[in-house]
C-alpha cells in the first residue's frame, strides 16, 4: 500500500522485520511446546529463546540461492544457534508457520481496526445525540419526500456501524487461528497438543482440521467484511457529499486556512474527504474476487493463494484503517447548517406535508383513493404554479367540510413527523 493511504501503525504490522519476527516467535514456541513434550531438552530451548534471531537482508540473499523464504529463514535463524539449531522447524512444514504467523498479524491488524470502528461508533453517537431533534428534509430518489431530522440520520448510521462490528468480530476470529498440522494436515509428526500450545500462547484458536493450509474461506469472509465496512463508510460519505452540494448545503466538509479547492476556481469547497472514501471502497470491493478465488486451491494444498494475500491482506487492511480514521476526522470537525436545513424545507411550497393531508381525510371517512385523487391536482398546481400549498387547501371546500382550520394548521407542523425520533434513539441504542 502507498504511504499516502496508510498509517504507521499498521505499515509496522505488514512489514518484512514484523513478518519475520512472528515467523520466529511461532518457532520458538513449537519448540516451546516439544519440550513440553519431553523432546527438547530445557537447556537447548533456553538457549533457542535466549539466541534464535535473524537478520532480515541476510534472508533476502539467502532466498535468492533457495528461492524459498521459510528456508531461507530458517537457515539464517540457525546461523544464530549452536547444536540446538536441529530442533528450529522440526516436524512442521512451512504452512505451518506461515498461516499461523500471518494470524498473528491479522491479530495485530485487527486489534487497531476494532480500536477504529468503536472510536467511529462514538464519534456517529454524539453527533446522533446532538443533532437528534434538529429537522431536516428526508429526501427519497433525490426529491424532497417529508420531514426527518439529521440525528435520525446519523442514527441509521450509528445501526449499520454496530452491524459492521459484529461482522467484524465473527469474520477476525476466522482468521485469527493456528495451524500446526504438518505437511497435508495429518500432524503425523507432532501430537496435537503441539498446535495447541502455540495458540494458547498467542491468543488464537486452533483450526479443528486444515489441508496443511488454513481454509480460504476464513480469509475470504475476512476480505469481504473489510470491503462491506468499506462500503458503509461510502454511504456515509456518498450522503455528506450530497448534503454539501451548493444547491443543498447543509453540511460541509471542514475547509482549512490555506486550504485549495481548485486550481481553477478559486470559490470551490470540495468534499475531497468523502469522494476519497468513495475512491477507496471501490478499491476495497475489488479484493474480494481475488480473496474468492483463493479458497480453490489444488487437492492438500498449493501456493496459488500466496502471492495474492501477500498484497491483498496488508492493502484490505491498511487501507480501511485508513478510511476509518480519515471518515472519523471528516465526521468529527463537520460543519452543520441546521438553518439551512429548515430553510430548504420551505422550497417545496408545503407539499412534504401532503401525506398526512390525504390520511387526515381518510380518518375523516373519506376513501383512500378519493383522498389521493383529492389531494394529487392541489399538489400539482402548488408545484407548477409555485404556489404554497396550504392555502390551496385551506381553499378547498372539499376539504374543509371534512377538516377545521385548527386541524389543517397541525398538519402542517413538522414536529408530527419527528415525534418519535426518542423511541427510535432507545431501539438503536442511543440514550
Amino acid at each position: 500500500m502507498i504511504d499516502r493511504y496508510s498509517r504507521e501503525s499498521m505499515r509496522k504490522i505488514w512489514s518484512m522485520q514484523n513478518q519475520y519476527q512472528t515467523w520466529l516467535d511461532v518457532e520458538i514456541a513449537i519448540d516451546e511446546a516439544w519440550n513440553k513434550q519431553g523432546m527438547i531438552t530445557d537447556e537447548e530451548i533456553k538457549k533457542i529463546q535466549d539466541h534464535a534471531t535473524f537478520d532480515a537482508d541476510k534472508i533476502a540473499e539467502i532466498e535468492k540461492e533457495t528461492h524459498h523464504d521459510i528456508v531461507a529463514f530458517t537457515r539464517n535463524v540457525s546461523e544464530s544457534l549452536g547444536p540446538e539449531k536441529r530442533w528450529i522447524h522440526y516436524g512442521i512444514t512451512s504452512t505451518d508457520v506461515v498461516d499461523t504467523a500471518q494470524a498473528l498479524r491479522l491479530k495485530q491488524a485487527n486489534q487497531i481496526l476494532r480500536s477504529d470502528i468503536e472510536t467511529l461508533m462514538e464519534t456517529i453517537k454524539q453527533m446522533a445525540l446532538k443533532y437528534k431533534d434538529t429537522v431536516q428534509i428526508g429526501r427519497t430518489h433525490g426529491v424532497q419526500a417529508e420531514p426527518t431530522t439529521f440525528g435520525l440520520k446519523l442514527a441509521r448510521w450509528y445501526s449499520e456501524m454496530k452491524r459492521d462490528l459484529k461482522r467484524f468480530n465473527e469474520a477476525a476470529e476466522g482468521v485469527e487461528a493456528g495451524n500446526i498440522s504438518g505437511a497435508v494436515g495429518t500432524y503425523a509428526y507432532m501430537p496435537l497438543e503441539i498446535e495447541q500450545y502455540v495458540c494458547k500462547k498467542f491468543g488464537i484458536r486452533p483450526q479443528e482440521i486444515t489441508s496443511q493450509v488454513l481454509p480460504r474461506d476464513l480469509h475470504a469472509e475476512y476480505i469481504a467484511t473489510i470491503a462491506l465496512i468499506g462500503t458503509s463508510l461510502e454511504n456515509f460519505a456518498t450522503e455528506v457529499r450530497g448534503l454539501q452540494r451548493s444547491e443543498i448545503h447543509e453540511v460541509e466538509e471542514l475547509f482549512n486556512k490555506g486550504q485549495k479547492g481548485s486550481s481553477a476556481m478559486p470559490h470551490k469547497r470540495n468534499p475531497i474527504g468523502s469522494e476519497n472514501i468513495t475512491g477507496l471502497a471501490r478499491t476495497l470491493r475489488g479484493l474480494i474476487t481475488t480473496a474468492y478465488e483463493n479458497v480453490s486451491l489444488w487437492h492438500e494444498r498449493d501456493i496459488s493463494h500466496s502471492s495474492a494475500e501477500r498484497i491483498i491482506l496488508p492493502e484490505a487492511t491498511t487501507l480501511l484503517d485508513y478510511m476509518l480514521h480519515r471518515f472519523n476526522g471528516i465526521l468529527s470537525n463537520l460543519v452543520v447548517f441546521p438553518d439551512r436545513m429548515k430553510e430548504n424545507m420551505k422550497i417545496t411550497y408545503g407539499l412534504i406535508f401532503s401525506q398526512r393531508v390525504m390520511l387526515e381525510l381518510i380518518e375523516k371517512g373519506m376513501s383512500r383513493e378519493e383522498a389521493y385523487d383529492l389531494v394529487q391536482p392541489l399538489t400539482a398546481k402548488a408545484w407548477d404554479e409555485k404556489q404554497q400549498f396550504k392555502p390551496l387547501v385551506e381553499n378547498n371546500k372539499e376539504i374543509t367540510s371534512k377538516l377545521s382550520q385548527a386541524e389543517i394548521d397541525e398538519i402542517f407542523d413538522y414536529h408530527y413527523q419527528i415525534r418519535h425520533a426518542d423511541e427510535i434513539f432507545k431501539r438503536v441504542g442511543l440514550e
